[in-house]
Parts: C-alpha cells; sequence; structure tokens
C-alpha cells in the first residue's frame, strides 16, 4: 500500500457522507484499525453539486484536513479531469450520480470506486418505467457492467444492499447442507423526534433521503425473487404487509423491491424479499394518502437528522432464513441516541457507513482480481474479509432461531 490515499467521497454534502467522514475520523487516530496504515495520512477530497462550506465538514472529521469542489458529475469531461488532477485512488460515491457513467471514468483511469446504490437518472424521468425503475437500473447496470475490467469496484456496499449480503451468507454458511426456502431482509426503523410536535404537516420523514424512500415506497410495486426470476405483487406496498418473528421481536412491515433482493435471488434458487417497517408517523401518513399518494412528491421531504432536533428509537436491519419447520435470524441494532453521542448521525446512516467501511478496507488491504462485484458476488468470488472488517464498528450482531415459521411471503400476508 503507498504512503498517502487520495481519497474522494462524490455526494460529500449529504447524509451517508457526514457518517463516513465520522467514521474515518475514528480510523485516523486509531492505530488498531485495520486501515490505519492506509489512510492516517489520507489527501481527503470532498466533491459535491452545491459544496458546503468548511465549518460544516469540520464537526464530523476535525483530524483530517480535506479540499472542497464544486462540481456537477454530469459532466463527465470534468469529472475525468477532476480524477486525473487529483491523482485519485480510491472513489466512494454517496450522491445521485449515474453509476455506469461514474464507473466508465473510473474504470478508464484505474480508479477504484465504491457505491451503496444503483442510480440512474435518466430511468427516473420516464414515465412508463414507473413501477418497475429499479429493475430497470439493475438492467442498464448488467448490461454495461462486463466492459468494466480496469477497476476494482463494489457496488451496493451500505447495510442493506451490503451488510445484509454477508449476513445472509454467514447464517448459510453455519447450516451449508440445507439450504433455506426463502429468505428476507427485514427492517424495523422506529426513528423519531423525541419531541413529535416537532413534526409538521405535509412533510414526508426519514432516517435516509426521502426521494429514494418515496421510490421504493410508492412509485414501485411491491417485488420479490422466486427461482431466480422477479415477481410483482400489483398493489400499492403500503396496502400489504407481512409478518416479521425474530425471536421476542415482532413487527409487520411493507414489501419493497431493493438491490440485495435482486442479487441474491440470482445466486441462490429461494423466495426473496425485503420487508420494512418505518415509522409510525410515517407510516401512518403514507396510508392516509393511498388514494393520492402521488401528492407526496410535492411535500416537503425531511431527513430526521438528530443536529435538528433529538432522535428517540433505533434502526433494526437483519435477514431471515425460513425452512420447513423452522427459521433463523440475524440482526443488528442500532440506537441513536448511542450513535449520535459518537458520530453526530442518526443511526441508519451509520450502519451504512459500516458497509462502505467494510468495502474500503476490502480494496485496500485485499487482493482481489480486477472487476465489479455486488457484496454477495465479492464474497461469494474473491477471498476477501469484507465482514471482518465491517464489525469492527459494528460490533452487534443478534443471532437466533424460531422454532416454528410464519411460512412464504404470502403466508406473512395481512391486507390493510
Amino acid at each position: 500500500m503507498d504512503n498517502k490515499l487520495v481519497l474522494t467521497i462524490l455526494g460529500s454534502g449529504g447524509g451517508v457522507a457526514k457518517s463516513v467522514l465520522s467514521l474515518l475520523n475514528k480510523a485516523v487516530q486509531d492505530p488498531n484499525n485495520p486501515i490505519y496504515a492506509g489512510i492516517r495520512q489520507v489527501e481527503l477530497h470532498l466533491v459535491d453539486k452545491k459544496q458546503k462550506d468548511k465549518t460544516y465538514y469540520e464537526q464530523f472529521i476535525p483530524s483530517v484536513g480535506f479540499l472542497l469542489h464544486q462540481l456537477d458529475l454530469g459532466d463527465l469531461d470534468r469529472f475525468r479531469r477532476y480524477l486525473k488532477d487529483t491523482k485519485t485512488k480510491v472513489v466512494i460515491d454517496v450522491s445521485w450520480a449515474d453509476t455506469v457513467e461514474m464507473l466508465q471514468c473510473c474504470d478508464e483511469l484505474g480508479v477504484m470506486y465504491i457505491n451503496t446504490a444503483l442510480e440512474n437518472a435518466m430511468v427516473d424521468e420516464k414515465e412508463e418505467l414507473e413501477g418497475f425503475t429499479l429493475l430497470e437500473r439493475y438492467r442498464i447496470f448488467e448490461e454495461n457492467r462486463g466492459r468494466f475490467t480496469h477497476t476494482k469496484a463494489i457496488i451496493g456496499s451500505g447495510m442493506n444492499p451490503g451488510v445484509v449480503q454477508w449476513m445472509v451468507l454467514e447464517m448459510m454458511k453455519q447450516v451449508p447442507d440445507e439450504l433455506p426456502l426463502g429468505c428476507f431482509i427485514v427492517e424495523q426503523d422506529d426513528s423519531f423526534y423525541a419531541d413529535p410536535s416537532k413534526a409538521k404537516k405535509k412533510t414526508v420523514y426519514s432516517t435516509w433521503s426521502p426521494e429514494c424512500f418515496l421510490d421504493e415506497a410508492i412509485l414501485n410495486y411491491p417485488m420479490f425473487m422466486k427461482q431466480h426470476m422477479p415477481m410483482f405483487l400489483y398493489h400499492e406496498v403500503y396496502e400489504l404487509e407481512f409478518k416479521v418473528s425474530l425471536g421476542g421481536k415482532q413487527f409487520y412491515g411493507c414489501l419493497m423491491p431493493h438491490e440485495e433482493v435482486i442479487t441474491l435471488g440470482k445466486a441462490f434458487d429461494m423466495e426473496l424479499g425485503f420487508i420494512y417497517r418505518v415509522n409510525d408517523h410515517t407510516t401512518d401518513t403514507i396510508k392516509a394518502n393511498l388514494a393520492n399518494a402521488n401528492d407526496l412528491w410535492n411535500w416537503k421531504h425531511q431527513v430526521l437528522d438528530p443536529l435538528d432536533g433529538e432522535l428517540t428509537g433505533s434502526d433494526l436491519v437483519g435477514v431471515l432464513l425460513v425452512y420447513k419447520d423452522k427459521e433463523r435470524y440475524m440482526y443488528n441494532v442500532m440506537s441513536n441516541k448511542e450513535v449520535f453521542d459518537e458520530y453526530r448521525t442518526n443511526a441508519t446512516y451509520f450502519q451504512v457507513a459500516c458497509g462502505i467501511y467494510g468495502a474500503l478496507s476490502t480494496l485496500l488491504l485485499d487482493d482481489i482480481p480486477d472487476g465489479v462485484y455486488f457484496v454477495d458476488e465479492l464474497l461469494l468470488q474473491t477471498d476477501s474479509g469484507y465482514g471482518q472488517y465491517l464489525s469492527y464498528y459494528m460490533k452487534h450482531f443478534v443471532t437466533g432461531e424460531n422454532s416454528g415459521t410464519d411460512g412464504l411471503l404470502l403466508d406473512r400476508l395481512k391486507k390493510i
């Protein structure tokens, strides 16, 4: 590893970026950190379309100097020049820039690349793709990824997608001779303001990008994978709820399309879906507006940021493997209070940052072949220590077994 890592963060003014910065700030001060030697002399470049000022960033990463750039990532020639001029070695992309275009530029220059989700603005602008935008973004990505052979890239490494693929493979490894009938990515995020009177009318609240949340929650149809194929239920997402039991914890969540459902569904012949429960305020808001859900796009959109007001609750993210007569589960739960006290961000964004940290550590420390990997592919095809790295910050995983089963998706269904 060279002494100096030149690291660029795209979308540096957003919520995920500040969690990544906060985490890097800890890493450069910790000689025991796996990537300490690689990043203690990091040259950090922060790129955003509407750049924030220096004092904003200093509250998250006071221990590291950085350079600010204001750049429209739609201008690919300028982005290529930027990569050359800065001699960037690794790009962490938490922007809304087109994934294929960013990869193209990084591949041309041999720059390593990490992102947390598939992005493609063109897909979002086509009305005829409403209901299927994630699948279309995935299709376009798959058509192009084979061209990128001069970079190492890890795609979709946040919490979900990302850490959850590692959880699935970790759980399956424990019982290698028994393939589950189903595998559900599950999330219960009850984060909200400690003072609920802070909530304003005609506002959509989410612990991460409300626009991206609404894309899953009201624009797309509920989707799952079966026999390696995507299946759609022609209902509004919030018309249907599905039961999840994790030992003593139980909740009902909605079925939403997600990257890891597609990639794991391609890899394994079992039923896969993502079941998501957000805070009651947001859930009730969407249910109350199901008949006019498109109006929610025109409401104010607000990230639940602990810097705006104290947050209670936590974010639980995990996996539930379904067998003929039992279920096995693994999850991580982080409380907003604990995360804010140490990292000045919310639980959801910090979980995402742990996945990014796992990917960054893999690129810096592991000898993986050139190519483009989703996290499940990274774990199945290379000798990556991804799980060991992310566990440096995400230490607590709960595992257990249910003695019975609620069955596959349609057995869990409750219509609203």
